[in-house]
Parts: structure tokens; C-alpha cells; sequence
């Protein structure tokens, strides 16, 4: 069997690491303790985390009509600013990100099955990259990526977080196909979102590949289906 595609764009939450249920309470507290034990003083931990949720939200429902993606880092350097956290040389704010993130992390999962298909398509000698909506800050999700062990498989990385737009947004799919040097229609992308990833994929010539764990029914149709990352091993030929 000879691999349909000379190249493969992955989504990464939820397709390549599952996120589990996820909460910004204690990744925050986190952050107070670690300043607390530098002796900053800080604000009451419930106000700041109502504000930090206030602004943070505002930012994610602009995010849906604008595709301009929120970043979780502004919203915690202005919680410095507006609770006039001084830092006075005894932290930093790249320092309470890794704080925070790392928190964050420490519940996500890699697939099972995961390593093993990106190690046989690396064999068939496809091409990888990474196409991701996130909040996060690069330099986070390059250790996220780094620590997954998965970071040889890939050519390229493409967060949303610092670029000028989130899928489905046409760009940031524009920005992949550029790094792959192929025609659209010579790239594969798979994601577990159909609006982001399915559709915006497709406007863009890419085929695409549905990740459909839970086996959910939808009306949109992607040009396959696959019930986990294993089935991409199956594609042929025939089926393209």
C-alpha cells in the first residue's frame, strides 16, 4: 500500500493529546503560591481569579466572530498591572506562565496509539506539521511538545497564538501549505473539530480527515471518517 498523501497536517488537542477536563482555578493558585513564597504581595486570590475569568472570557467570544486568538499571557500580565502586583526583580512573567502551564499539563494525555502511527507514516515518509488554535504561549507549547517525545515526527509548528489568525481562518492553513511547498491537494488534514478543522481545511483544497472518537452524526462530511489516529494507516489509493 502506497500512502495517498505526500503530507499530513495535524490538529493537536484532542486529536493528538487529549485535554480531559481542564479548569483555571488551580493552574492560577499555582501562580499565588509560587509568588507567595517570594513574598509578593498579592491580591485575594478569588478576586483576581473572577477578573482574570472576566476579561479571558470576553476574549474568547471575540475570538469566535473574529478568529484573532485570545492569549492567556496578556490576560496575566494585565492582572499584574491592574492588582499592581510588583515583581521587583523576584519573578517574572515567563515564570508564572511555566507555572501556570505546567499545572495545566500535568492532565493531559498523548493517545495511544499515537506514537505509533506518526512513527509508520515518518517510515512511508510523509511529511508532518502542526496546525493549532491555542491560547497558549509558544515558548509552552514547544516544551508541551518537546516533553510529548513527539517532536521528531514533525517538520513545522503552527500556533495560533502567534499568528495573525485562528482556524478555520483561510491564513493559517495558507501559512501550512506554504511549509509543506505542496499543492493543496496533496495534504491531509486531520482534526477532531469540524468547523475548524474539516471545514476550514477544506476551503482551502486540503482533503480531510474527521478524528470522530465519540462517534458523534453529523451532517457535514469530511473525505474520511476515522474513528482514531490508527485508521489513517488504512487510507489508500482506492479510498482517495
Amino acid at each position: 500500500m502506497k500512502f495517498p498523501f505526500k503530507a499530513i497536517g495535524f490538529d493537536w488537542a484532542n486529536t493528538i493529546v487529549e485535554l480531559k477536563e481542564e479548569c483555571d482555578r488551580t493552574p492560577l493558585k499555582k501562580v499565588f503560591d509560587c509568588l507567595q513564597a517570594k513574598q509578593v504581595a498579592l491580591p485575594e486570590f478569588e478576586t483576581c481569579l473572577s477578573k482574570s475569568r472576566e476579561l479571558f472570557r470576553s476574549m474568547i467570544e471575540e475570538s469566535q466572530t473574529t478568529y484573532r486568538e485570545a492569549r492567556y499571557e496578556e490576560v496575566l500580565q494585565y492582572l499584574l498591572y491592574y492588582f499592581n502586583i510588583s515583581l521587583e526583580g523576584k519573578s517574572s512573567l515567563q515564570e508564572l506562565l511555566q507555572v501556570y502551564y505546567k499545572q495545566v499539563y500535568s492532565k493531559r494525555e498523548t493517545f495511544p496509539e499515537v506514537n505509533a502511527v506518526l512513527h509508520q507514516l515518518s517510515t512511508w515518509g510523509v511529511s508532518m506539521g502542526i496546525v493549532s488554535n491555542t491560547t497558549n504561549p509558544i515558548f509552552m507549547k514547544e516544551l508541551e511538545l518537546e516533553d510529548s517525545g513527539l517532536k521528531s515526527y514533525f517538520d513545522f509548528t503552527i500556533y495560533s497564538s502567534c499568528v495573525p489568525f485562528r482556524k478555520p481562518h483561510p491564513s493559517i492553513f495558507q501559512l501550512a501549505i506554504s511549509q509543506f511547498q505542496l499543492e493543496p491537494c496533496e495534504i491531509l488534514f486531520v482534526g477532531d473539530s469540524l468547523s475548524f478543522d474539516v471545514m476550514g481545511a477544506h476551503r482551502v483544497g486540503m482533503k480531510t480527515a474527521w478524528i470522530n472518537r465519540k462517534n458523534e452524526e453529523t451532517d457535514i462530511v469530511p473525505d474520511y471518517e476515522l474513528s482514531s489516529l490508527e485508521s489513517l494507516l488504512q487510507i489508500d489509493w482506492v479510498e482517495a
